[in-house]
């Protein structure tokens, strides 16, 4: 059951590791932009008349850190390993009565040639 578990593993990780490679990237030039501002700027203080940088997302936050590439990895990891994708049917999942604790699946209730419509609340 591990061996299964390791093997799943790894496959997500070759699968994810193409995006989350190009999102890394992405975060070092947006972080290499501001960087340039930076140095324009300074320069533009000391010697006059220079061209204006590109906008810069963050000067004060980097993105390029390892708090933000470890949070994209999880959010493409969770995105790959979640039940709905769009254009593809949905997910049958379990629902418990409140009755009579009878489990059942959520497309049992769906009717012929009818939309099944579920409404998700809060009672608070």
């Amino acid at each position: 059951m591990n061996t299964i578990k390791s093997i799943k593993n790894a496959i997500v990780c070759l699968v994810l590791l193409p995006r989350f490679l190009m999102a890394a990237v992405m975060f070092w030039l947006l972080d290499f932009l501001c960087i340039r501002k930076r140095v324009f700027l300074r320069m533009k203080e000391q010697e006059g008349d220079v061209i204006d940088p590109p906008v810069c997302i963050s000067d004060s936050n980097r993105l390029f850190s390892m708090e933000s590439l470890k949070a994209v990895w999880h959010g493409h990891k969770l995105d790959f390993l979640k039940a709905a994708h769009l254009g593809h049917g949905a997910p049958n999942s379990e629902v418990v009565q409140l009755g009579d604790q009878q489990r059942s699946r959520i497309l049992d209730y769906a009717k012929d040639k009818r939309p099944l419509i579920l409404n998700f609340g809060s009672c608070t």
